[in-house]
């Protein structure tokens, strides 16, 4: 079945199905009408040559779209396949399986040899998928019976298998701006897909929907119609106080606070080891509804590069509390994020492998990279080095600690990594005091 039938509009340009929520009816229907994704579409791009192909070139390649939510994946995927009057059917990782994609499969090749049209197989959340499905895609990939156009909100380089990758072109999307979604949204107050100009919505309304949607079109527009069904239900304009009915206090009290206020506030008050006011502000985020995971994500950073090795098990706590959120999900996850944001902040504080790496990408981008030793270069030939210096293996050594210089010569004094006396690292500077005086070579 092609599901891009049910966007189609009639002749005289009026939604056919008036009944799809706003988010759907106001889906692009041409790459002009597509905003933030000026890179991703521009002439030449693959997605560009798949709307636009070159006459006399008919190569379509499968593609991934890695973006935040709301950026136009699904929108993306629908213009290639109507530009092309080709069958389009949407999967989602969430619940579909390999017998799944074999079903799809099958009916994309008889359309290939019954009607010589091709099928773009649009699956959202890709990253969702196992290996096992995963490889399930790659013969009908390679012999181009579908069109995969795949999307995904997690890096494809970890999350999807080389195999699929190596046959596809990956398309980063880009977060829409807020002048990006005020657009969006004045599109969809007049359009006649959308408002029609039935409801008088003010620019400062506008705006203030932009802001809670945080870069999110399909967010800003669900709010909108949310918003302006009220309004004509109570014959009035969409106002900001009724706006902030609509959508809930606390998520405009969030605005006004500013997203990155609040984040940043959550952070400091960790590194300043005060789980009080840390608390205070991941209740704020959640209240929001801020997405956990990147919560998570600001945890696990905080972890590594706040707590460090003064305390090496908080980036323990902090990975697993990612994981915990994402297989367990809200309200729940709320529990984790407050343990783990807690650990960190009761945590002692250490940032020299922060400093440690920061020193030595400065010495690297300032062209310190002086020749590898040759006792140490990887040669596949006995350890011996060709100047005659022989590699030491550690292991043969009182305490494993050899009497050997690792830096080239020429930096052979650089300390990038300067532990504290705090926590576990005091231990850490006591035992490198330890190895430099096993280390001395005469």
């Amino acid at each position: 079945m092609d599901l891009f039938e049910n966007q189609l509009e009639k002749a005289d340009g009026t939604p056919e199905n008036l009944h799809a929520p706003l988010a759907v009816r106001m889906r692009p229907t041409t790459l002009e009408e597509v905003v933030g994704q000026s890179s991703a579409i521009k002439s030449g791009t693959p997605l560009y040559q798949l709307v636009h192909p070159r006459e006399g070139f008919e190569s379509p390649s499968s593609v991934i779209l890695w973006g935040p939510p709301g950026t136009g994946k699904t929108t993306l995927a629908y213009l290639v396949a109507a530009s092309r009057q080709w069958n389009f059917v949407e999967l989602s990782a969430v619940s579909a399986g390999v017998k799944d994609i074999r079903a799809v499969v099958a009916d994309a090749k008889r359309a290939l040899v019954s009607h010589s049209k091709a099928t773009v197989l649009f699956i959202d959340e890709i990253h969702r998928f196992s290996k096992a499905q995963q490889d399930a895609l790659l013969p009908a990939v390679e012999n181009r019976w579908v069109i995969l156009i795949a999307a995904t909100t997690e890096n494809p380089v970890f999350s999807v298998i080389s195999p699929l990758l190596s046959r596809s072109i990956m398309v980063t999307l880009e977060s829409l701006t807020q002048t990006d979604i005020q657009s969006l949204l004045l599109r969809a107050v007049e359009d006649s897909r959308g408002l029609a100009g039935q409801v008088e919505v003010s620019l400062a309304v506008i705006t203030q929907i932009a802001t809670l949607a945080g870069g999110d079109a399909r967010k800003a527009l669900t709010i909108l119609e949310a918003a302006a069904n009220t309004a004509k239900d109570q014959g009035a304009p969409l106002s900001l106080e009724l706006l902030e009915t609509v959508t809930a206090s606390a998520a405009l009290r969030y605005d006004i606070d500013q997203h990155y206020d609040v984040i940043s506030a959550f952070i400091k008050s960790m590194r300043g080891s005060d789980p009080q006011a840390a608390v205070h502000y991941l209740a704020r985020m959640i209240a929001a509804g801020e997405d956990p995971r990147f919560i998570a994500r600001r945890i696990m950073i905080a972890a590594a590069e706040e707590v460090g090795l003064a305390d090496p098990s908080v980036l323990n706590t902090a990975t697993a509390a990612a994981q915990a959120v994402a297989i367990v999900g809200m309200p729940e996850a709320r529990i984790i994020l407050a343990e783990a944001a807690i650990a960190v902040a009761v945590a002692p504080k250490s940032n020299a492998a922060y400093l440690a790496i920061n020193r030595a990408l400065e010495d690297v981008h300032s062209g310190k990279v002086p020749p590898i030793p040759e006792y140490l270069r990887d040669t596949h030939r006995p350890r011996d080095s060709k100047d005659g210096t022989p590699y030491l293996y550690a292991h043969d050594y009182p305490h494993a600690v050899a009497p050997q210089t690792y830096l080239p010569e020429e930096i052979s004094d650089a300390e990038y990594y300067q532990p504290t006396q705090r926590g576990f690292e005091k231990h850490v500077t006591q035992r490198m005091q330890r190895v430099r005086q096993l280390r001395e070579v005469d």
